[in-house]
């Protein structure tokens, strides 16, 4: 069964479900006294309810939806998936979420209330992008057409067929955005009960459509938790257009010379150099010089492993003699045969070479890589204050059409949710300065998490990742407090001082976020003959900068 069948599948017993629910809810009709009749009702019942109970067998429930693993607890609401972490945590931005340890305690810390909460959050679990896709597909028919025959752990390719759509979001996907939304209500419960969430997503139908997901779980937990009733739902949703010339915040592309930028791409390069061609030559020897593997195959082969498992996807068995033609664990990373292609080692490179990526072509390794998120953090600012954006022309991406009007932008809310894609997640936290004290990464040798200041593509920005902006009162702080938290876990807020609660005041954040409110380097995104010093980008997203001296 292909991926699309799989979501077809999904989508039926949800509609057989409701057919049951239907039976149930109209009990009171009575069939004809025709025994024929009764024998054809009885038997709709039978099989709805046998439809019903096959649902909750193929997806047994985190929440009440689809899980990769059949009754695992390795996938939680509360945790994300921590099925076999030293694989699954290492897929860099294809990693599905999972909660990351906290060193300071995430719970709200005593005699504090939150009165406030921004929550920016990356779609959720997808199928390769179409170009992508195809990419891969191209690989898998190059080696089938190669290679007449495979054998040890490549022999699932004698019979495998390429499966996986494109762009859009898998069911598991979708299940990664419902259990956000009834994470984000059981944390923020008091406010939540109290107050309806704004919404915005960008335009992509994958951005819309977690958010619609989000929301329905975070709808349903109210209702579970004793709202009487929720008359707002379903919440609207401000979408921001993706189309080209689009001012938004959420999504980058009107800045020209950065989208022209190449560091990312060098970056990857430089390192890949170093560790590529050593395993394209291990699986050209294993498979036959005939195969005539590159270097991009081999990484087009270990992104097999992460959309596969997060695409539900079936292989089949490599046993001729096998009467079952899928391999019944292959949903398991431990069990994934493209998984299995690659040791340990090589998947500690493989999630450096996308960290790599989004650092250099994203974060403060791009010379205008912050800037592309300091709209958003004019409107975080805007946000926490309740004050207006003072539009300059260093507003940048923001959309005034939208932001100067109080129903697409109010000012007056105790909970927003924005939703959003990883790259441009990644230019915002360099905006906010959230990770000041990662160095610029070593393009020869991979480095550690702790030597990377707790920084990497799987720990800020996996599938469903999040961060929300907290604003507290606590009893003995005169002024209003601020922290944040990625992934469950609650930075040290050194830019702004943090204490052992990694709380700021708002002034201290506030004061730390000058980069942003001065515009960041906009004004350099339309001068082609822009040069960046490599100084520069060791101090582009440090906080308080001053901007002009920067740039000198």
């Amino acid at each position: 069964m292909s991926e699309h069948e799989d979501e077809e599948s999904f989508l039926g017993s949800s509609n057989s479900k409701e057919a049951a629910w239907h039976i149930r809810r109209h009990g009171r009709y009575r069939p004809p006294r025709d025994p024929r009749c009764r024998i054809v009702v009885g038997l709709v019942m039978i099989l709805a309810f046998l439809l019903a109970l096959s649902f909750w067998i193929i997806f047994p429930t985190r929440t009440g939806g689809f899980s990769l693993l059949e009754g695992s607890s390795c996938d939680t609401t509360d945790e994300g998936y921590q099925c076999d972490p030293t694989l699954s945590h290492s897929w860099g931005q294809y990693s599905p979420y999972y909660a990351l340890n906290s060193e300071i305690p995430a719970k709200v810390p005593d005699g504090c209330k939150v009165t406030f909460v921004q929550l920016l959050s990356r779609h959720g679990a997808r199928y390769p992008t179409l170009d992508k896709s195809r990419r891969y597909n191209d690989t898998i028919s190059k080696i089938q057409s190669t290679i007449p025959q495979f054998s040890g752990p490549y022999a699932f390719l004698q019979r495998y067929v390429y499966g996986l759509g494109a762009d859009d979001l898998t069911a598991f996907g979708q299940q990664e955005m419902f259990s956000s939304g009834i994470d984000f209500f059981s944390r923020y419960e008091v406010l939540s009960m109290k107050n309806m969430p704004f919404i915005r997503a960008s335009g992509q139908d994958r951005v819309v459509k977690s958010a619609q997901k989000w929301m329905e779980g975070f709808q349903k937990t109210k209702i579970e938790s004793g709202a009487a009733n929720d008359t707002d739902y379903p919440y609207p949703i401000t979408v921001i257009s993706e189309e080209a010339g689009m001012n938004n915040t959420l999504n980058h592309g009107n800045c020209p010379v950065f989208e022209a930028s190449e560091t990312g791409v060098e970056a990857q390069e430089a390192f890949d150099a170093t560790f590529l061609p050593a395993i394209t030559a291990r699986l050209s020897s294993a498979l036959g010089p005939e195969a005539k593997l590159t270097d991009a195959d081999t990484i087009a082969l270990m992104d097999m492993c992460p959309f596969t498992v997060v695409a539900g996807s079936t292989f089949p068995s490599s046993n001729k003699a096998s009467t079952t033609t899928k391999t019944p664990t292959s949903n398991d990373p431990k069990t994934n045969p493209f998984c299995a292609l690659f040791s340990p080692t090589t998947w500690q490179d493989y999630s450096y070479h996308q960290t790599l990526q989004k650092h250099y072509a994203y974060g403060p390794g791009s010379p205008l890589g912050p800037t592309q998120g300091v709209g958003f953090v004019q409107e975080l600012i805007a946000r926490l204050t309740s004050t207006p954006i003072p539009y300059t022309s260093t507003t940048g991406s923001i959309n005034r059409t939208l932001d100067s009007n109080p129903t697409t932008f109010p000012l007056d809310k105790a909970l927003y949710a924005d939703f959003s894609h990883d790259n441009d997640m990644t230019s915002i936290f360099a905006a906010l300065s959230l990770f000041s004290h990662t160095p610029q990464l070593n393009l020869k040798e991979v480095m550690s998490t702790e030597e990377m200041g707790g920084y990497s593509a799987s720990r800020t920005v996996p599938f469903a990742g999040r961060m929300v902006v907290e604003k507290l009162q606590c009893q003995n702080d005169d002024d209003e407090m601020v922290r944040v938290i990625v992934n469950g876990r609650v930075l040290p807020f050194e830019s702004c001082g943090g204490d052992e609660r990694g709380l700021c005041t708002i002034g201290a954040f506030l004061d730390s976020l000058e980069f942003a409110r001065s515009g960041g380097r906009w004004d350099e995104c339309f001068n082609a003959n822009t040069e960046v010093k490599a100084q520069d980008r060791l101090t582009v997203a440090r906080p308080a900068v001053d901007i002009e001296t920067e740039r000198r």
